[in-house]
């Protein structure tokens, strides 16, 4: 069979041999040098070591690359999904257990970029997957249809090796299967969906849909903020793009998250609810919830004014932030276990009392030529004026992760596990 050259995304081009599965592996990859490119960044991104690369493009340490410039990416046995009907970056995402921003990047797009069926799409070579009660390296390997050998050789981990409920490990995504349904994936908003609540004995989250109507001023920006979900998400639920126009009186489709009440091991505890799938719906953006000291049971009110991986919040007053300074000791970025209570549930979570971001004497959401925290100049991250405080706090949520860096908070991570009482 000859290979076949494919251009994706305008960057990369693939030589292929097709698979009737929706794979395909790589036998060649040219790569188009972008702007602040080097060796370095390029071997980052698609886990090639420098050394290997250097080699490939007969190239040295002191090598310049220009944008535009091809080069050769040595990826052998990459795995490269073949687009289908319907298909979207999303959905892909979404069947394989894949961080969404990830696999944007990987192939050099963004959330409106569009894919024809054919198009060849790279995923990375594991996803993350977090153990959940009963789960064994052998169930796993079942669950997702790959090798129990590779399962274990990916994961330093032998026959013999334990598992821990919450523990990440990795899935090698090109021998797997789709996700199922009721597993729990890591920085990924996957969960089942049905049409109606009748007859649902899901255990976990899943999605139900209401209507709206479009009404004068909205914006699928504003329409999603005003339901708590992402707007790409409201654009995959209507087939619509960033581009589109919406018309007053227009009826749109809005996925509803529903997410069972989780038991605890007790009453002081809260539900250990992963970020992605559940806690972000619970709380959403604009919600004012109370936040209760696991340690000491005193408690303050918050708001969260934003936040995406996890929850940004500010005080309401300052009476609440005297209470949180009094927990505290002062402002801190000290870790310490919390509990949120908000519309009869209780939440496990972890709190810092370290505004930053923020000016509380200049408009939020605006720019404001300095922000605490040694944040400098940029958009004012504070809404709540007279306060006392100077910007927003974070709260972390079970496998939420840093805004900085995208990766978990250890410290964040075990404290939400005390309050949770699994700890």
């Amino acid at each position: 069979m000859k290979l076949k050259k494919t251009v994706i995304c305008g960057v990369l081009s693939i030589g292929i041999m097709a698979g009737s599965s929706g794979f395909a592996f790589a036998q060649n990859v040219n790569y188009k040098v972008q702007s602040g490119d080097t060796f370095w960044k390029i071997g980052q991104k698609y886990n090639i070591s420098t050394a290997a690369l250097l080699k490939a493009n007969n190239a040295n340490e002191n090598t310049v690359l220009y944008p535009g410039q091809t080069i050769v990416l040595p990826i052998k046995d990459e795995s490269v999904y073949i687009v289908q009907s319907g298909d979207t970056y999303w959905n892909i995402s979404q069947k394989y257990g894949i961080n969404f921003k990830e696999l944007l990047a990987l192939n050099n797009a963004n959330e409106n970029s569009m894919l024809n069926v054919g198009d060849k799409v790279i995923l990375p070579a594991t996803a993350n997957y977090t153990v959940q009660k009963g789960d064994t390296y052998w169930t796993i390997s079942q669950k997702f249809k790959v090798n129990f050998t590779e399962l274990l050789k990916l994961n330093g981990a032998n026959e013999k090796s334990y598992l821990d409920i919450g523990q990440v490990i990795k899935i090698p995504v090109t021998s797997m299967s789709q996700v199922p349904a009721t597993s729990s994936n890591q920085n990924n908003n996957s969960t089942n969906t049905s049409n109606n609540n009748s007859g649902n004995n899901l255990s976990g989250p899943y999605i139900t849909y209401t209507s709206y109507t479009v009404q004068k001023g909205d914006t699928a920006w504003s329409i999603a903020e005003k339901f708590g979900i992402s707007m790409y998400e409201l654009m995959e639920a209507n087939n619509i793009n960033s581009s589109t126009v919406l018309n007053i009186g227009q009826k749109l489709k809005i996925p509803v998250h529903n997410v069972p009440v989780k038991s605890t091991p007790g009453e002081k505890y809260g539900e250990l609810l992963d970020w992605w799938t559940e806690a972000q719906y619970l709380i959403p953006r604009g919600s004012t919830f109370e936040v209760v000291d696991f340690y000491t049971g005193k408690s303050f009110f918050v708001k969260r004014t934003g936040g995406s991986n996890h929850a940004d919040c500010e005080t309401l007053t300052v009476k609440d932030i005297n209470i949180m300074k009094e927990i505290w000791g002062g402002f801190s970025w000290v870790r310490r276990p919390v509990i949120i209570k908000y519309n009869g549930r209780k939440i496990a979570a972890s709190m810092t009392a370290m505004p930053h971001a923020g000016n509380d004497s200049a408009p939020g959401g605006v720019w404001t030529s300095w922000r605490s925290g040694d944040y400098g100049a940029g958009t004012n991250y504070d809404y709540i004026k007279g306060n006392g405080i100077d910007g927003h706090f974070d709260i972390h949520f079970y496998n939420s992760t840093r805004h900085k860096d995208g990766k978990l908070d250890p410290n964040h991570q075990q404290c939400i596990k005390i309050s949770a009482g699994v700890q």
